[in-house]
């Protein structure tokens, strides 16, 4: 794929979420509010992309799925694989290795959704880097992987994942937040009913409420 075609989708990506643009992509630019479940390695402070400068990236695919158990909370998923790709988005092996990985992982099942659920995720997630790259330094290329997930739309992998699993409220706004338009819209109300007052999904909700 060319570097004119990469740029190309960059742009078109960021301008889907024109209504966010001061401030990025959604997947990427807003950190989410978590309750349970164990998170990767990160930095302190209040912006969206304060890694631990320590953290060995070599680690990153067998980190992030140790903490994407059965059992762990969407919201966090959500928040590792924010995390994950912004550590991906400083080596292209890396990046292939934890996409792999986590592909693989829902590949292998025919029942559990939440993988399903990663793969789409982190495949949405990776679009929306690349974008953050392409317009940050037209000259660099967006990093491998990137190749890999502009060819798949991991949407119908969330999608997919949502069938497998009972109603969850979490994951439509999962879904609202790669979507535009009156799919984003159904997919938030969907979200809004099914959040308890005051509860974290509510309080992400409020945050992300462009």
């Amino acid at each position: 794929m060319t570097t004119f075609k990469l740029s190309v989708i960059a742009l078109a990506t960021i301008a889907l979420f024109a209504t966010a643009a001061f401030a990025g992509p959604p997947l990427i630019c807003f950190p989410f509010q978590t309750d349970g479940g164990k998170l990767i390695a990160w930095g302190s402070g209040a912006s969206w992309n304060t890694p631990d400068r320590s953290y060995d990236i070599r680690k990153l695919a067998a980190d992030t799925t140790a903490v994407l158990t059965a059992d762990s909370p969407v919201l966090t998923r959500m928040e590792n694989l924010r995390r994950a790709t912004i550590y991906a988005m400083r080596d292209p092996q890396v990046a292939q290795q934890l996409l792999k990985s986590v592909m693989d992982r829902a590949l292998a099942t025919t029942t559990d959704g939440r993988a399903w659920f990663d793969a789409g995720y982190l495949i949405e997630t990776y679009k929306q880097a690349a974008a953050i790259r392409e317009i940050s330094n037209p000259e660099l290329r967006a990093w491998a992987a990137v190749d890999e997930t502009l060819r798949v739309d991991g949407y119908n992998w969330v999608k997919k994942a949502m069938a497998m699993t009972a109603p969850d409220a979490e994951m439509e706004f999962a879904a609202s937040l790669m979507t535009q338009g009156t799919i984003s819209s159904s997919h938030r109300s969907k979200a809004l009913a099914g959040a308890s007052k005051g509860g974290v999904l509510a309080r992400n909700l409020a945050a992300h409420d462009f």
